[in-house]
């Protein structure tokens, strides 16, 4: 067998120069579209996510709570603990409380139906709750209307939609732009009834 030819240095600095200029102008990456875990990219990344549940909601809750924790999120059990029935109204309240303070970034409210927890979480200031009953709406009450709080029927969804509704509300940016001056509208609301509470 004859032996090779060695390259030159010649050769080998052209090679080089070759992939340098290759990877100069390689188009650039686009980054992996945000999961559960990495957030929405609007600085709730990493944040605490409050979940509460009724009676009625106890079952998903448990599981949503365990597939977060899963996905790497600390999760602020804001109870019930049993299917011992009890008052929706304490539960959502109570997440409304958490993500209103601050103490979490977002939270989920679970009932049989997901509306009055969606009412209660409402009269807190701060909160925008939103019923999300598809993945449309998980996407459009985030991105148009910025909500903080989501709230689930339980027996209205199944747990494979709840846990596909909970990734794409997470993982949907808020859209700020046009949607910006309506949110501060809404969040107006609030500070008018903190001024019209307080003595002059």
């Amino acid at each position: 067998m004859a032996p090779r030819d060695l390259p030159s240095a010649d050769d080998i600095r052209m090679l080089v120069e070759r992939v340098i200029d290759g990877v100069g102008s390689a188009p650039s990456v686009s980054p992996a579209e945000p999961t559960a875990k990495d957030g929405c990219g609007c600085g709730c990344e990493g944040g605490a996510v409050a979940i509460g549940a009724d009676h009625g909601g106890f079952p998903l809750k448990e599981r949503l709570g365990f597939r977060l924790r899963e996905a790497g999120r600390t999760v602020v059990d804001c109870g019930t603990d049993s299917t011992e029935a009890v008052d929706y109204p304490d539960f959502a309240r109570a997440v409304a409380e958490k993500v209103a303070s601050g103490e979490c970034v977002v939270g989920i409210a679970i009932d049989g139906a997901g509306i009055g927890s969606c009412m209660v979480a409402n009269k807190v200031p701060g909160v925008r709750a939103a019923l999300c009953y598809d993945l449309s709406s998980a996407r459009n009450s985030r991105e148009h209307n910025h909500a903080n709080v989501l709230t689930l029927g339980a027996g209205l969804i199944g747990d494979g939609l709840a846990w596909q509704i909970v990734e794409e509300w997470l993982a949907t940016p808020w859209g700020e732009g046009r949607h910006a001056r309506r949110v501060a509208m809404i969040d107006a609301l609030d500070r008018d009834r903190q001024h019209a509470g307080t003595p002059s």
